[in-house]
């Protein structure tokens, strides 16, 4: 599978086999120049096999800031667009009725994830949001030529990895491994598949971003999942690829969002190793935050990864005053130059987060309260805000604000996860309020009675994590009378559930007590 140039490939897709016949095309919507389609998806699916095209699924939420990221600075490219009338677009948004049950059967569950299909149905590569528009739409178009899936790729790589081609290791390494839910790879495999792919991978560009992620699964990695890890090897990686400035502008994703866990995985704690990597990452990640080809939310990672490393060194109190000055002035400029309201959901909340990181809370906090006013999903900021609160230990701010989240959210399933993170914040910082917390799983468990498909991936997710947080609280049986209120409020709509429904068992389950 040697690598097309777009030329090619538009000749190839244009020719009269992919062009859509508009009688027969189902209903879609045009949005930023994409002529998105937002209704039945087996209709969608049904369309793209009988017309030979591929489908493109994006599964996303309004609020979510990585979704508006992909929006202002992919979605918009021409090169996308252009690009998408080669392939079926297919939008799901996470609050439409029917998407968590379509989230289940695709295997969706984070938001943004991105899905090429072939026009027969089956899985091709999922793309990975966090790379820059360049890469995205080279892996865009290596998985629209690609002649089988980066599945059948993975099994090939770790039988015999000669078999495979360039451009089968550039799919495989810029597959969305995030996003995957373990359909290639369990958790625990993970980290140590990644460190063969890279040993097994043809030297050059390609096997360097597979060690890199290796590394990332590492130090994400459970003790009893992680791999051996040969750190001075390590080290010397990442010193050769944070001293050359293309190579680490390529990795731009890893470099400045895992710069403290990886630093902390590779070398020891007041080691030469780890002042001389710190050196270095922090030259790098200085050029990341002056490049101009960057995206704004990226050059402020660059800056969070600056942080990071100063954190390494001094995990407690103030950092220096000269990177305080630069983190306010890169969030200054950031804040006054972007104006897309997309672009702002991503970038305020970088922005947001740089400055909590850095312990600089109130300018945060004023950084969130002013977009309040002009963010599109404003109840993203205000758990912020609850978050910003709680780490000065101003509880009763942190609730007020939480609860105004949920208040203002919009959607099912938004309204879901904002009503379990109000209430989880309730469970644990004021638990003896029972009156507070017994009203908020009422007003959660009502609106799951009224909601379609209420019970499905995302949600379940959501659920189940809340319930553990529910049985924990109520651990010696301190608050038993709110606990079975509440318990028999589900177990009222659980029975509204058919018995065959799998939806049925996920509710019962919602507040069982966890085995041990």
């Amino acid at each position: 599978m040697k690598l097309r140039t777009f030329a090619l490939t538009a000749l190839l897709l244009s020719s009269p086999a992919f062009v859509f016949a508009a009688k027969e095309k189902p209903a879609a919507h045009a949005e930023t120049g994409i002529d998105w389609y937002k209704g039945d998806v087996d209709a969608a699916f049904s369309y793209a096999k009988k017309h030979h095209k591929p489908l493109f699924l994006y599964w996303g939420a309004v609020w979510c800031p990585p979704c508006n990221q992909v929006k202002a600075t992919v979605f918009n490219r021409q090169g996308f667009i252009d690009r998408s009338r080669f392939f079926v677009p297919v939008h799901i948004d996470g609050d439409s009725p029917n998407a968590q049950k379509l989230g289940a059967r695709f295997k969706v569950r984070g938001y943004p994830t991105m899905i090429l299909f072939s026009p027969d149905g089956s899985e091709i590569t999922r793309l990975p949001g966090e790379v820059d528009s360049e890469r995205y739409l080279q892996v865009l178009e290596l998985g629209m030529n690609a002649g089988h899936s980066v599945k059948d790729t993975l099994r090939v790589a770790l039988a015999d990895g000669s078999k495979l081609t360039a451009d089968d290791w550039r799919l495989l390494a810029y597959y969305s491994w995030d996003t995957d839910e373990q359909q290639m790879l369990s958790a625990k495999e993970l980290p140590a598949t990644l460190q063969k792919l890279a040993a097994a991978c043809p030297p050059g560009d390609t096997a360097t971003h597979l060690a890199l992620s290796a590394l990332v699964a590492a130090a994400a990695a459970t003790p009893e999942n992680a791999p051996v890890i040969d750190k001075g090897a390590s080290t010397a990686l990442l010193m050769k690829v944070l001293g050359d400035a293309r190579v680490a502008r390529d990795n731009t994703d890893i470099v400045t969002s895992y710069s403290g866990k990886i630093v902390a995985l590779v070398t020891e704690p007041k080691s030469e190793a780890r002042t001389q990597l710190i050196n270095t990452w922090n030259i790098a990640l200085e050029r990341l935050a002056d490049d101009s080809t960057l995206s704004k939310a990226d050059r402020l990672g660059a800056v969070d990864g600056k942080v990071a490393l100063a954190r390494l060194i001094q995990p407690e109190g103030p950092l220096a005053a000269a990177l305080l000055q630069e983190v306010k002035q890169r969030v200054a400029v950031a804040d006054q130059a972007t104006t897309d309201a997309y672009e702002r959901q991503s970038v305020i909340s970088n922005a947001a987060d740089v400055l909590a990181d850095a312990d600089l809370i109130d300018e945060s906090d004023v950084l969130l309260k002013a977009e309040l006013k002009r963010s599109h999903s404003p109840y993203y900021f205000m758990t912020d805000l609850a978050i910003n609160a709680k780490k000065r230990g101003d509880t009763k701010t942190a609730l007020d604000w939480y609860e105004q989240a949920y208040g203002a959210a919009k959607g099912p399933a938004t309204r879901l996860q904002w009503g379990s993170t109000y209430l989880g914040g309730l469970l644990e910082l004021t638990p003896d309020d029972e009156k507070r917390i017994e009203k908020t799983a009422n007003s959660i468990i009502s609106e799951l009675g009224d909601t379609q498909n209420a019970f499905y991936e995302r949600n379940r997710r959501v659920l189940e994590k809340l319930g553990h947080k529910f049985v924990v609280w109520n651990t010696l049986g301190q608050h038993e009378a709110v606990f079975q209120k509440v318990h028999q409020q589900l177990n009222g709509v659980c029975a509204k559930l058919p018995d065959n429904d799998s939806q049925r068992a996920a509710c019962l389950g919602v507040l069982a007590p966890t085995k041990s």
